[in-house]
């Protein structure tokens, strides 16, 4: 492996960028015309532009970039997260092209990518799995019969979904009746995939997640997990390691599933298991996300492991250089998503030029961002635009330095969620982990109205 094609856009692309280069890999960036001028196009060694703004005419038109591989001699591609990232397809026409797919096989992703199956891959290594209908559902009648076997309430879901997409919640048997089709017609257009299947709703969980690498010689590790609890519409915002809730047992326990989930798969790569912790400590499994997560510069911050590089070396074939043992988790450290939104407005997009661009900075403060001043945030993509990623002794000392290092940052021209993160930084429940996934949407329904502070 010389030459890595990134087939992505933003911070993640400039992140990748750079663990290439320390390892002394040449980059080829792809772009549309809306990122001409995109940090990750100045960083990498060449870069090629795959099509027009739309995502759907260019990062994610396979052919594209499968020629651009060709066109740069690039011999390896790393998807990065989102757009084709967990495409199983993708990663199967990189495989018969003679590229290396800096991820798990095609059919790890096929595997772990179909919930229902991955659902029964857990089960088979005896992890605790939510309640529900043991695979697609495909009518109506059948899919009732299941959600009364199961008790309401029901999460409908489809099974090619993530990302909080394609999921509807039925409260009773008439709202079954009305939400099912509903999901079905959703999880056809928005995954090409109608199937459904059906999962108890956990009366207000917590969400933490398990990070995992495993190599092809049979290795493999967990890195501890992260707490992704504070969300709104099932969308992360603010993510923490170590969790809160997890003492040492509950923490190699659900390590240790993670691993035997992910090994029964034959996963060989860097990647997540997911995970809802109920009121009474018991944890169930939700599903895998076979790629780098937004949120992995929690766990490098806290492991001191730079997970993208591992993951390449991975998929040159090396065996993974540290065991469990190693594996030693110091401090506590936080992520905020620094959205170009208005959490004012429901979290109204924000697209715009960045008139003002100063970043935090300090001991134990990083930004990983593809921004800077006098950028246009496009309307076509995500509106991230930067992680700010803190650590401290412990979560007191980490709060501490988060609330100095937002304080800090500094963004015009733009509506940003840095006033929702000083919001949190100064709720008790929020400062006494008192809180589970549906805290914010709470939040919001009752009128709150997160405040930058001046």
């Amino acid at each position: 492996m010389k030459k890595i094609l990134i087939a992505n856009r933003g911070e993640i692309a400039v992140r990748i960028i750079r663990a290439c280069h320390d390892l002394g890999l040449q980059t080829v960036a792809v772009y549309s015309e809306a990122d001409s001028e995109a940090m990750h196009v100045y960083h990498a060694d060449e870069a090629i532009c795959i099509g027009e703004a739309p995502s759907a005419k260019s990062y994610l038109k396979i052919a594209n970039i499968i020629a651009s591989c060709e066109i740069t001699g690039a011999d390896a591609v790393h998807p990065g997260y989102g757009f084709l990232s967990e495409n199983a397809g993708f990663a199967s026409i990189c495989e018969s092209s003679g590229l290396v797919f800096i991820g798990p096989s095609s059919k790890a992703i096929a595997l772990l990518g179909d919930k229902a199956a991955a659902k029964a891959t857990a089960k088979d290594v005896g992890c605790p799995v939510i309640p529900g209908s043991d695979g697609p559902v495909s009518d109506v009648e059948s899919g009732l019969k299941e959600a009364r076997k199961v008790g309401f309430p029901v999460f409908i879901k489809a099974v090619a979904g993530g990302g909080g997409k394609g999921i509807r919640i039925a409260y009773s048997e008439d709202d079954f009746m009305n939400k099912f089709s509903a999901a079905r017609a959703e999880a056809e257009v928005s995954f090409n995939n109608p199937d459904v299947y059906l999962e108890k709703m956990i009366v207000n969980p917590r969400h933490v997640e398990v990070q995992i690498m495993g190599d092809q010689h049979g290795n493999y590790v967990y890195l501890g997990e992260r707490d992704c609890t504070i969300q709104r519409r099932r969308q992360k915002l603010i993510e923490e390691a170590p969790s809160p809730k997890l003492n040492e047992a509950m923490r190699k326990k659900i390590g240790e599933a993670a691993v035997a989930i992910v090994r029964a798969a034959k996963y060989h790569s860097v990647g997540t298991v997911e995970f809802l912790l109920d009121q009474e400590g018991y944890f169930y499994f939700m599903e895998v996300n076979t790629r780098i997560q937004v949120e992995h510069t929690v766990t490098e911050e806290l492991t001191g492991i730079d997970l993208v590089q591992e993951q390449i070396r991975i998929a040159q074939g090396e065996k993974l250089r540290i065991g469990q043992k190693d594996i030693v988790l110091k401090g506590h450290v936080f992520e905020f998503r620094i959205n170009a939104e208005n959490p004012s407005q429901n979290f109204a997009p924000s697209p715009g030029v960045l008139e003002h661009y100063i970043p935090p900075g300090g001991p134990h403060v990083r930004i990983d961002s593809a921004c800077y001043g006098g950028y246009r945030i496009p309307p076509n993509y995500d509106s991230m635009i930067a992680k700010l990623i803190v650590k401290g002794a412990d979560r007191t000392e980490a709060i501490a330095r988060a609330k100095r290092a937002l304080k800090e940052f500094h963004i015009s021209g733009v509506h940003t969620t840095i006033g929702f993160h000083q919001y949190m930084l100064k709720d008790e429940r929020f400062l006494n982990h008192d809180y589970t996934i549906g805290y914010i949407d709470q939040l919001i329904d009752t009128g709150c109205v997160f405040q930058e502070d001046q």
